[in-house]
């Protein structure tokens, strides 16, 4: 299947393990994207999971490995599961998430994202 990225790189003015360990402390994960939970077994292979709402009837649940974990260079998320109390993901994909970690300086970092696997016609799961 044809698919599409994303690329986006941002530059932050602390040290590169800072940046990484934002990716995968679950108290600054709630705070930069909202997630009320997660969960994340820090780890080659580890689980990486939140949860938006409440959690017994959670509004959105994102799940996905950590199939490349080297700290502080580089995750790659894989192995997408997504959920969502109003329905399936409205395209079938086998989404990544490369998250690289590049010093500039001592006190200067890039977090280089690309997220790939997104469909380039998308049709809807429900037609399939």
């Amino acid at each position: 299947m044809i698919t599409r990225k994303h690329i986006h790189e941002e530059t932050f003015d602390v040290a590169p393990e800072i940046v990484f360990d934002l990716l995968v402390t679950p108290s600054a994960i709630r705070e930069w994207w909202g997630a009320s939970h997660v969960i994340i077994d820090r780890k080659q292979g580890g689980l990486w999971v939140g949860l938006w709402g409440d959690e017994d009837s959670p509004e959105y649940i994102t799940a996905c490995r950590m199939s490349v974990f080297e700290h502080p260079k580089r995750i790659v998320f894989s192995d997408w599961e997504y959920y969502s109390n109003k329905g399936p993901c409205p395209f079938d994909a086998r989404l990544t998430s490369d998250f690289s970690v590049i010093p500039v300086s001592a006190n200067k970092t890039v977090l280089r994202v690309v997220q790939d696997g997104f469909p380039t016609d998308c049709v809807p799961t429900s037609s399939m």
